[in-house]
């Protein structure tokens, strides 16, 4: 529809249509021999793909439609002769794509492993596009299109009105390039309003995702039975059931205890809630909050709702903070003055959590050591009567048959149900044999400690965990507790993260990384390209636009600075930057021929600006399907869609004014590829027949 809405010929349209299916169908020989699969993923790839593998048969295209329409070339001489004029262009556009997608391959962890995918499919669809522009495209347009036959051909007439836009946007540009200070005023405001835009947007790992199922978290008090918990999983499966009637969940899994372990504790259960296809129900997230409000008034167990992670697969809160670097009781201060602080300040933290509760009974011995001698019982004696008595010791062992069996000593456990049981246990001294009831010799003290004392990176910590409300992201909630744990705690407090939000820290140094390693590795491919450091930095100008643009879309539509965005982020420093190429290079090619600088760089800005526009239309449209889509993984695909869109929208638009204004101010100075060579064999020429030679640089 673009092709055909600039170009107006039903004919020009067939040539980039064969592009799309070949290099996609093409760019599965890669992942055959790479051993990828076709997944969320690659298949990801290959829709973004599409707005960027048509790009390079449109620039050889619309170069061949122009020589034909404006020179009256044939078909075939148009072809040839189009072609090798945007070759260079095409070439350089597609390494700069690729440069740019191949250091996404080298991200550590699961997300390397999962968008190395990703970038592989979009360089290998992008290198195979380019082979098809410069080969299978300009065949068929020496094949397919015709000249113009009449003055009232649909093509003529969108011709007349795109001459007509190409001469204003020479006005235009004639205007703004004798007012530079204009220009790089916009720039700057540009480039602080993308700054302001990095501070501002929320961040996070991997955006709110609506899975299908979410899990109900149970936990009892310590100690509690199976009966226990059973009463209450009873409860809640019945406070449920109401979602299965409405037809918004398809079944319930409840199961007390939930773990598989053979670890006898009884106090935890689980609810898997299996919900409806999408076009049947509301959002998992409303439905997540009034099972909240539902179970909120349980009084014996706590229960919350947790969506599945994209990654992983785990159950656990995205939130997850450790505090460690002291004794567990300064911990347990630590862990109390940030409740009471995020209890304060702080509503968007939800069902906060942590693992170390002081909620488990305990009973400690205390032995009287100078009674115990007066009696002649030993600290031994007693020692092993409690643990025969209350726990159970292997004694011996017996063959029966030709099979060995332990003898294991133990108490009656019928005998020993409270803390007064101990006076029916007695130990024998050993100066006169006397039995000596136990409860003479140690003193009991009842204490409530916790279930488990953790470690974390080998140091003493606490975890606090938490679910998130709709408006808190994960980056702003870390930022938050750091800066309690910064103004209310000791320094000597060590915090560090786990799950999810451990995620979040790594891939954000991990992006940063691939962000400025892309950025060079572009600029230095375009240096070998161009034989200068002077166009690159001309043309790497467009990247701020392009990432402006994306930012403004995050901020317009409220989504997030995550991995998909960032990872969305990336690919514009490539896209960004064709559109710069295609303008400098035809300018350098303008000023080989002898044109005066600045009628090479608005001839260059003018001719351009059709495939400009039209490569600028055709990504961003690509990108569409990504944020009108709904239902599994619509929420991911919609952020990625969303910075490409508004990012190469951005770029199109403010390339077409900052790079000729850039080009004038940076590069007036500088040799036109070629310039330098036909300068030495000028001067060759000369000094063969004896002329005196003045240095040319």
């Amino acid at each position: 529809m673009v092709i055909y809405l600039f170009l107006g010929s039903i004919r020009a349209t067939i040539v980039p249509a064969v592009t799309v299916p070949v290099s996609i169908i093409a760019s599965f020989i890669v992942l055959n021999i790479l051993g990828f699969s076709v997944n969320l993923l690659t298949l990801l790839a290959l829709v973004l793909a599409i707005g960027l593998v048509v790009d390079d048969a449109i620039v050889v295209l619309e170069n061949i439609y122009r020589r034909m329409a404006e020179k009256g070339e044939s078909p075939l001489f148009a072809a040839y002769t189009g072609s090798r004029q945007v070759g260079f262009a095409v070439i350089a556009t597609s390494l700069v794509l690729v440069a740019v997608f191949v250091p996404i391959a080298f991200l550590q962890g699961d997300v390397g492993r999962l968008f190395s995918e990703f970038a592989i499919t979009m360089a290998a669809a992008v290198c195979f596009s380019s082979i098809v522009a410069l080969s299978l495209s300009p065949m068929l347009a020496s094949k397919i299109l015709r000249r113009k036959t009449g003055q009232h051909d649909r093509h003529t007439l969108m011709d007349r009105l795109f001459g007509s836009t190409r001469k204003r946007y020479r006005r235009l540009l004639g205007r703004t390039m004798k007012r530079p200070l204009l220009v790089v005023g916009l720039y700057v405001a540009l480039v602080a309003a993308m700054v302001w835009w990095f501070g501002h947007i929320p961040t996070e790992y991997a955006p709110k995702e609506d899975r299908g199922a979410f899990f109900v978290i149970v936990n009892g008090p310590e100690g509690a039975s199976y009966t226990y918990m059973e009463e209450y999983m009873n409860e809640i499966e019945q406070r449920l059931m109401p979602f299965v009637e409405n037809k918004e969940a398809t079944r319930l899994l409840v199961r007390a205890p939930r773990t598989f372990s053979n670890y006898e504790n009884f106090n935890t259960g689980i609810v898997i809630f299996v919900l409806n296809d999408w076009e049947q129900r509301r959002s998992a997230w409303a439905i997540m909050d009034e099972v909240r409000a539902k179970l909120a008034g349980l009084p014996g167990v706590r229960a919350f709702p947790v969506m599945r992670q994209g990654f992983g697969a785990s159950i656990q809160k995205p939130l997850q903070f450790v505090i460690g670097g002291g004794t567990y009781q300064e911990l347990d201060q630590w862990r109390d003055t940030l409740l009471a602080r995020i209890e304060d300040n702080n509503p968007g933290l939800i069902g906060i959590d942590w693992d170390y509760k002081e909620t488990k009974p305990q009973l400690q011995v205390n032995i009287d050591y100078d009674r115990a001698a007066e009696l002649g019982v030993t600290i031994g004696n007693v020692g092993r009567t409690l643990e025969t008595m209350l726990g159970s010791r292997r004694v011996t062992s017996y063959v029966d048959a030709g099979e060995e069996y332990d003898v294991i000593l133990e108490g009656e456990r019928d005998r020993q149900r409270t803390p007064t049981d101990l006076q029916n246990i007695y130990v024998r001294s050993s100066r006169n044999g006397d039995l000596i009831p136990l409860s003479n010799l140690v003193t009991l003290e009842e204490f409530a400690d916790s279930n488990a004392l953790n470690r974390y990176n080998r140091v003493r910590a606490i975890t606090l965990e938490a679910n998130l409300a709709d408006d808190l992201a994960l980056g702003d909630a870390l930022t938050y507790l750091e800066w309690l744990v910064k103004d209310h705690l000791p320094e000597n407090v060590i915090i560090d993260y786990k799950g999810q939000s451990q995620d979040y820290k790594f891939s954000g140094r991990s992006i940063i990384f691939v962000f400025l390693l892309g950025i060079m590795v572009v600029f230095l491919v375009l240096a070998a390209q161009f034989e200068s450091y002077i166009n690159p930095i001309v043309i790497m100008l467009t990247v701020p636009l392009a990432i402006a643009g994306g930012l403004l879309g995050l901020y317009l539509t409220g989504s997030t600075l995550n991995l998909y965005s960032q990872i969305g982020l990336v690919m514009l420093v490539g896209l960004a930057a064709k559109n710069g190429i295609l303008i400098v290079e035809f300018a350098n090619q303008l000023r080989e021929r002898g044109k005066s600088f600045d009628y090479a760089i608005l001839k260059a800005s003018e001719v351009r600006l059709r495939p400009i526009v039209m490569t600028g239309i055709t990504t961003a449209t690509g990108a569409m399907p990504l944020i009108l889509s709904t239902g599994a993984g619509a929420e991911t695909r919609m952020v990625i869609g969303v910075v490409v869109l508004a990012g190469v929208l951005s770029a199109t638009l403010f390339t077409l004014f900052v790079v000729p204004v850039a080009y004038r101010l940076l590069s007036r100075r500088t040799h036109a590829p070629g310039q330098v060579a036909r300068n030495l064999a000028k001067e060759w020429d000369m000094l063969k027949t004896g002329q005196n030679i003045k240095p040319t640089g």
